[in-house]
């Protein structure tokens, strides 16, 4: 698995650094919400609200290790794991629990040790907020956007 966080108005990179709009309105939900949006007109990523309702954080769900009916689909970075799961903007602002049909499930902690840090993807336009090293990833996972 490979995420990304994003932390609020003051994050550069943040899709709210410009405050409250009709695209981040999700943003300022409650925690466990999914904020989905379009990129580059093709590409559904997927988000999971992290900070308490009017506060707005997210983690970009960038790759995960596919299983059961999606172990052959391509989930190494964030527009293939959603196009694989046939995810889109239709589950924008659902709670991710299992009853919505999109949920995440607990698993056993990780050793620290096996995780690892860097800056994020894709956003030098934030300036020093673009290295922050809010990038997270398991150690030697081929599972892992490219």
């Amino acid at each position: 698995m490979e995420t990304e966080a994003y932390r609020g108005e003051e994050d550069l990179a943040c899709h709210a650094s410009r405050g409250r709009t009709s695209r981040t309105e999700t943003m300022y939900g409650p925690p466990g919400t999914a904020y989905i949006y379009l990129i580059y007109g093709m590409h559904h990523l997927l988000n999971v609200v992290a900070w308490p309702e009017g506060h707005p954080a997210s983690i970009l769900i960038r790759a995960l290790e596919p299983l059961d009916a999606l172990h052959d689909a391509r989930t190494d970075g964030p527009g293939r794991l959603t196009r694989a799961m046939g995810i889109d903007r239709s589950l924008n602002g659902v709670p991710m629990e299992e009853k919505s049909g999109l949920w995440l499930e607990k698993r056993e902690p990780l050793d620290p040790d096996t995780i690892v840090t860097g800056p994020r993807v894709g956003v030098d336009y934030a300036g020093e907020w673009a290295k922050r090293p809010w990038r997270y990833w398991i150690r030697d996972t081929p599972y892992r956007s490219v």
